[in-house]
């Protein structure tokens, strides 16, 4: 029988019990100052002080202390376009011009999976140097977009979730599948990738324009032959979308419940954006445990509004944060909490710090029903865990020795930090960030 493998990380260390906004802020995290966090084979085994715990470690077992740095479990990106990444910052549009201009366009590269593989490694080279370690991930109509980002996701042993998407209407002949070929691929790609080492699948139509009844009906079909399955799309992102989606779905009540017809609401379907939605649509996200991720950067650069936090904590659904690179603006989820804070501040919502990290960790993972796996230290969850540098720059380290609590370093980490305050990356316990390790 082999011996454990037993490793520990010193440091401050930071993670959440529960949703700092509901019942007393102060009992929703755990904060231990110059902690130890213990792991086994990969395993959280235990936290706690320092002070208790190191003398009880067994000889030999490696220390790595992370001095002026806070430990916390690895981000989760709850909603994001690998094949994006190359037209990231493109320049001028909002969302249905910007899809036809330069989203479609960059997409229609990757039926090549070679070219498919270097942009997923790139892509997960990317998430993991800003510390996030899951993410709920958009590939492209072809089913070889999806085989390349499992295959370089496997390699690396990540936690990731992805699906080709479902395209049949109102897009570029060059990216439409059939109602037939889009639940035939998808249904090869599950049974080939769902449940594979830390994989899961996506079932993905792109959003209501681009999927006809007969291809969103399949989708439904899926997601009940295969339980487990997520459901991954768009939903209220932008005023124009919504009105063509009137008008597509006349006999429809609002643009949720094309989806509720069709099969596509449950515990694991996540919902990006969300900012146009009704009271009874709030109702029945939280009705059927729906998520919507929350994605800031992209809002504001393509000018599709402010999504409303408050209004989604009086419903009750759950909420995760999204990068939504390329329509967002940087894959640091550091930089997503700083544009989070400012929506909600121009909604007259003044976020606390602690709030954005909860929806960046365990909030994320319960949006995504991975809670029993990854979001915190609890014993027996996965060792994914980020590092970040208090000190990473030179006013950061000035501004932290103004700070006098935890909720000041937090704030200053999220409104000065970026991918420079990721110390280190662990999966599993092992340090991965930067080019491939």
């Amino acid at each position: 029988m082999n011996k454990p493998c037993v490793q520990a990380f010193r440091g401050d260390i930071l993670h959440f019990t529960d949703d700092p906004s509901v019942g007393a802020e102060d009992e929703s995290y755990e904060f231990i100052d110059d902690g130890l966090l213990v792991v086994e084979d990969g395993l959280v085994l235990k936290t706690g002080k320092a002070s208790d715990l190191l003398s009880a470690l067994p000889a030999g077992v490696p220390v790595v202390h992370y001095q002026n740095s806070l430990i916390m479990p690895g981000f989760i990106d709850t909603h994001v376009h690998y094949p994006q990444t190359e037209m990231i910052a493109s320049h001028g549009e909002q969302l249905l011009g910007w899809l036809m201009n330069y989203a479609f366009p960059t997409e229609r590269k990757f039926s090549d999976i070679n070219y498919a593989r270097q942009r997923a490694d790139f892509f997960l080279d990317q998430l993991l140097s800003n510390g996030t370690t899951t993410a709920l991930v958009f590939a492209t109509v072809h089913k070889e977009s999806v085989e390349a980002f499992f295959e370089c996701a496997e390699r690396r042993n990540l936690r990731m979730i992805c699906g080709k998407v479902l395209m049949d209407r109102n897009a570029p002949d060059y990216l439409l599948d059939t109602a037939n070929s889009g639940f035939d691929e998808s249904q090869a790609l599950i049974e080939k990738w769902h449940n594979r080492q830390r994989l899961q699948y996506a079932v993905t139509p792109r959003f209501v324009p681009t999927s006809s009844s007969e291809q969103l009906s399949g989708a439904g079909r899926l997601l009940e032959q295969h339980p487990g399955l997520y459901l991954h799309t768009h939903l209220a992102e932008n005023v124009n979308e919504v009105e063509w989606v009137k008008k597509l779905c006349k006999d429809s009540k609002n643009y949720l419940s094309v989806y509720a017809q069709h099969g596509l609401l449950g515990r694991r379907s996540v919902f990006a954006h969300g900012i146009h939605i009704s009271e009874d649509e709030c109702r029945m996200l939280a009705d059927r445990r729906c998520a919507i991720a929350f994605c800031p950067t992209s809002n504001l650069f393509m000018g599709s509004g402010l999504f409303d936090l408050k209004q989604a904590e009086t419903f009750g659904f759950e909420v995760g944060l999204g990068t939504d690179v390329g329509g967002g603006t940087s894959f640091s989820l550091l930089q997503t909490i700083n544009e989070a804070y400012k929506v909600q501040q121009l909604r007259g919502h003044n976020l606390s710090p602690l709030k954005p990290y909860y929806l960046a960790t365990l909030g994320a993972a319960r949006a995504l029903d991975m809670e029993s796996q990854i979001g915190n230290f609890d014993t027996g969850k996965e060792a994914d865990f980020v590092v970040l540098n208090y000190h990473a720059t030179p006013l950061m380290e000035l501004r932290m020795q103004q700070c006098s609590h935890l909720r000041e370093r937090l704030f200053v980490l999220s409104t000065l930090g970026d991918d420079r305050a990721v110390r280190a990356t662990h999966i599993l316990g092992r340090r991965v960030d930067g080019p491939e390790s």
